[in-house]
């Protein structure tokens, strides 16, 4: 078993429903990071996703609802030390890694993290950008929560899959601030503002957290 393969496991094992192992090499350049040379010293990324449950996402009207609140929360920790684990395993094999909190904003005018894990999580093939800049993954859809391990671990990268959203506008009827412009990409949308009025997205949300 090759060590993408093996890792792939091992992160599966310790919790993680999907799995894919990015190449950074699109991201050294255009990409905004925080801090701005985050990823120099870092060839690949390990994508891990947890699926977030189906009946708690149901019971979502317009509004986050408390049981939402605290199973994010738990997802988010979970995460948190799937990544720990993740980053132990690959030092221990004598290369670097740096684990990204699941959800951490370091910089709160623009709500950006230190990476984009749906960025990396789009190159390592875990799914594709759907219209509201989920990723969308072919077997959980977008109930999923990312998390990053960024590595000097020279691993086989998965690729990214197609995009898949084509004329369906579901996402852009059920959002309730109207924020998804219903704006198709081939790979990646250039910014936000391309798929979202983001500011009704994030008065809305953080209005109401």
């Amino acid at each position: 078993m090759d060590s993408a393969a093996e890792l792939k496991e091992f992160c599966k094992a310790s919790g993680a429903d999907i799995a894919g192992i990015a190449d950074l090499v699109p991201f050294k350049e255009g990409w905004v990071t925080i801090p701005a040379g985050i990823l120099l010293p870092y060839i690949r990324a390990v994508s891990v996703a947890i699926r977030l449950d189906g009946d708690i996402m149901d019971a979502i009207a317009e509004l986050p609802t408390e049981p939402y609140a605290d199973h994010y929360r738990a997802v988010n920790v979970a995460l948190d030390r799937l990544t720990a684990r993740i980053e132990e395993w690959i030092t221990c094999r004598g290369n670097r890694s740096e684990a990204v909190p699941a959800s951490k904003i370091e910089e709160t005018e623009k709500l950006l993290g230190a990476v984009s894990h749906k960025a990396i999580a789009r190159m390592a093939g875990i799914g594709w950008q759907g219209k509201s800049l989920l990723i969308v993954n072919p077997e959980h859809g977008p109930r999923i929560r990312l998390a990053t391990v960024l590595t000097d671990m020279p691993l086989a990268p998965d690729m990214p899959i197609r995009q898949r959203c084509g004329s369906c506008d579901e996402c852009a009827k059920a959002c309730p601030a109207e924020a998804i412009r219903n704006v198709t990409a081939k790979g990646r949308y250039k910014s936000r503002e391309e798929a979202l009025v983001f500011n009704r997205c994030a008065d809305r949300t953080y209005a109401n957290s």
